[in-house]
């Protein structure tokens, strides 16, 4: 495995109106400050979180609290499948289903031709 190289932070230029480039020596914070109110109403607020109405011990929030983030991370992917058709469903466990009928006759008549031989072998 290689090593992965780190980029190098690179510093924006803010375009004046005239078309002139900012000077190099403006960081990004300079930058942020020239933000416009639009930019900054954009900007998503933290949500308070509401206090429950329950009193629950710290194992009891780590247990049901992590059942029912998995159930819904569960959901969410369960959303993303595409789904096969009947059509498509059927046409496939008839494929596995002959596959492992040929599988079952081929493994059953070697096992028959070695224990053929271990008799042969050993009488």
């Amino acid at each position: 495995m290689g090593r992965l190289s780190k980029k190098k932070p690179t510093i924006k230029k803010k375009r004046k109106p005239n078309g002139e480039d900012a000077p190099q020596g403006e960081t990004d914070g300079e930058i942020a400050k020239a933000a416009t109110v639009g930019d900054i109403r954009k900007k998503a607020t933290p949500v308070p979180k509401k206090p429950s109405g329950t009193a629950k011990t710290p194992a009891q929030q780590g247990y049901i609290g992590k059942s029912i983030q998995f159930l819904r991370e569960v959901k969410a992917e369960l959303k993303k499948v595409t789904w096969p058709s009947r059509k498509q469903a059927v046409g496939s466990t008839v494929v596995v289903l002959v596959l492992v009928m040929i599988v079952a006759l081929f493994l059953g008549m070697v096992d028959m031709g070695l224990s053929a031989l271990a008799r042969v072998v050993l009488q």
